[in-house]
C-alpha cells in the first residue's frame, strides 16, 4: 500500500491523481526541472515537497510532467512507487554522470540500454540476478530524438548505478575502508560500462517489475580516466533529447493503437 496524505496526495512527492501526465521526466536536481520545462509549450508547478519538485504541461502538444528525484536510488524508488500510483506509466531519467571510458567526453550524453545493479535499493525488490534493462521503445525513442536533433556526441550502452558517490564509486575519502567496491572501477571498465551514476538501475528494475516503461539519458560531467570535471556540460542536450523522446514515443504509441499492435517494430513505423 502506498502512503498518502488525507487528501490522497502521495506522502513524499505530494502529488495526487490528475496532477501528473503519463510521461514523467525525472532529473535528480530540483533546479533542473524548470530547465526542462523551458522547452515546453506550457508548464505549471504542481508540487514542491522535500526534494520532489514537479511541473506538468505540454511539449509539442503532448501532456508531460517532470519531477526531481533528489540524489540516490532510495529517492528514485520513492518517485517510481508514488508517481506510478497516481497514473505515471513512462519514466525517463534526465541525469548527470561520470564517464569511465576514454572515448566518452565531458559534454557527451549517455543513453542507457541497461544498468549494473550496485544500487542496493533494487535488491529490496528482486534478486540480484534480475536485469535492470531499459524499455526498448523508450531506448529507441531516445536514440531517434538524438539523431533528429542533430546531436552526434551520444553513446548507447551499459551504465552502473551505485549506492554512494564516494567509496561506492571508488573515490578516495581519506578513511580506511575495505569494501566490495575496491577494484570495482577496473572491473566495470573491462566490462564496457560507459558511466557511473546513482539512479538508473533502480528505475529500470522497479519499472520492469511494475509493468512500466523507463529509459535514461545522462549528461557526462566528468571523466574518471582523464580527470576532467565540467559540471553542467551536456545538460541541455540531455534535456532536449528527453523532451523530444516523449513526442516520438507518443507518436509511435498512436501508430500501435491504430494498427492494433502490442509491440513496436521497424516496419510498423515505416508503413505510416
Amino acid at each position: 500500500m502506498h502512503s498518502t496524505f488525507s487528501d490522497k496526495r502521495q506522502y513524499h512527492i505530494g502529488a495526487r491523481k490528475g496532477d501528473l501526465a503519463g510521461y514523467l521526466l525525472v532529473p535528480g536536481d530540483p533546479d533542473r526541472v524548470p530547465k526542462i520545462t523551458k522547452f515546453w509549450d506550457s508548464a505549471h508547478q504542481v508540487t514542491c515537497h522535500r526534494e520532489f519538485r514537479s511541473f506538468t504541461g505540454k511539449y509539442r502538444g503532448v501532456p508531460i510532467s517532470a519531477m526531481s528525484s533528489g540524489i540516490g536510488p532510495a529517492c528514485m524508488a520513492i518517485v517510481v512507487n508514488e508517481a506510478s500510483a497516481v497514473g505515471v506509466d513512462t519514466f525517463i531519467r534526465v541525469g548527470s554522470s561520470g564517464a569511465i571510458q576514454q572515448g566518452v567526453e565531458c559534454g557527451d550524453v549517455v543513453i542507457s540500454s541497461a544498468a549494473v545493479r550496485l544500487d542496493h535499493t533494487s535488491s529490496c525488490y528482486m534478486i540480484p540476478e534480475y536485469p535492470a534493462a531499459a524499455d526498448y521503445e523508450v531506448l529507441l525513442a531516445l536514440i531517434e530524438a538524438a539523431e533528429g536533433l542533430g546531436i552526434a556526441d551520444y553513446h548507447v550502452g551499459m551504465t552502473a548505478t551505485t549506492a554512494d558517490f564516494y567509496a561506492g564509486q571508488s573515490r578516495p575519502t581519506g578513511r580506511e575502508q575495505a569494501t566490495e567496491m575496491e577494484g570495482m572501477l577496473l572491473v566495470l571498465q573491462k566490462g564496457g560500462v560507459l558511466n557511473l551514476e546513482m539512479e538508473t538501475a533502480t528505475l529500470f528494475t522497479l519499472a520492469s517489475l511494475g509493468g512500466l516503461s523507463a529509459g535514461s539519458v545522462c549528461a557526462v560531467y566528468a571523466n574518471r580516466c582523464t580527470g576532467q570535471f565540467k559540471p553542467g556540460a551536456g545538460e541541455r542536450k540531455a534535456i532536449k533529447i528527453a523532451n523530444e523522446a516523449v513526442k516520438i514515443l507518443d507518436e509511435w504509441r498512436k501508430v500501435k493503437r491504430k494498427k492494433r499492435k502490442s509491440w513496436l517494430f521497424p516496419s510498423l513505423i515505416h508503413e505510416e
